[in-house]
């Protein structure tokens, strides 16, 4: 079964006017509009396609790889903004992503970067951005050991240094006086663990 909002690798069962079916199990089958097919496709290869919803919440795939997959966190450009739902992104693919009005910080303009988590919402089923960055960080305290290295993005600027998203879920603060280069928002670095709290 394919997984939504991810790559996955899917078998062409058949060939059709819109374009390829391909097999995904449970889901039945999924549409991969022409415009995508690579030429010399046939019945029973495998091709690795994005699985997302459409306007009409039918599962599609496509060729194209977007910026960011469900469970990353990116910095997308707001194209659209529409006040009945929310702002749309660009995420590289040709169907904008979504950030609705309840998962915004604050207002976002045209052309503004936002740093987002994707996710799929599950009501629809379709995959959107939260700029809540904490929304599903775990509960208990993570299993990091002083001094294990990490990977990290800067959040915003705090009075005290920087807010972080540590390995893609986890909040964490890098004090002013541990960065001793240029840093800049949405920025991915690698550092230490200095303490858990």
């Amino acid at each position: 079964m394919a997984i939504i909002g991810k790559r996955n690798i899917l078998t062409v069962v058949r060939d059709s006017t819109p374009g390829i079916y391909l097999d995904d199990g449970e889901h039945g089958e999924i549409l991969l509009p022409n415009r995508y097919v690579p030429r010399g496709v046939a019945k029973g290869d495998r091709l690795e396609v994005f699985v997302y919803r459409d306007s009409e919440d039918r599962l599609v795939a496509t060729t194209e790889t977007p910026l960011a997959e469900v469970g990353d966190v990116a910095t997308l450009k707001v194209i659209s903004v529409n006040h009945q739902v929310g702002a749309f992104l660009d995420w590289g693919l040709a169907k904008d992503l979504l950030l609705p009005f309840r998962e915004q910080t604050g207002p976002v303009r045209v052309g503004q970067e936002v740093m987002v988590r994707i996710y799929v919402d599950e009501t629809t089923q379709r995959v959107v951005a939260s700029m809540k960055l904490e929304k599903d960080s775990e509960i208990e305290p993570p299993c990091y050991r002083t001094g294990e290295r990490v990977e990290f993005v800067i959040v915003e600027k705090a009075p005290l240094g920087f807010k972080v998203l540590v390995e893609g879920r986890l909040p964490g603060m890098v004090y002013n006086d541990s960065i001793h280069v240029p840093v800049d928002i949405g920025q991915k670095l690698k550092g230490f663990v200095r303490a858990v709290r």
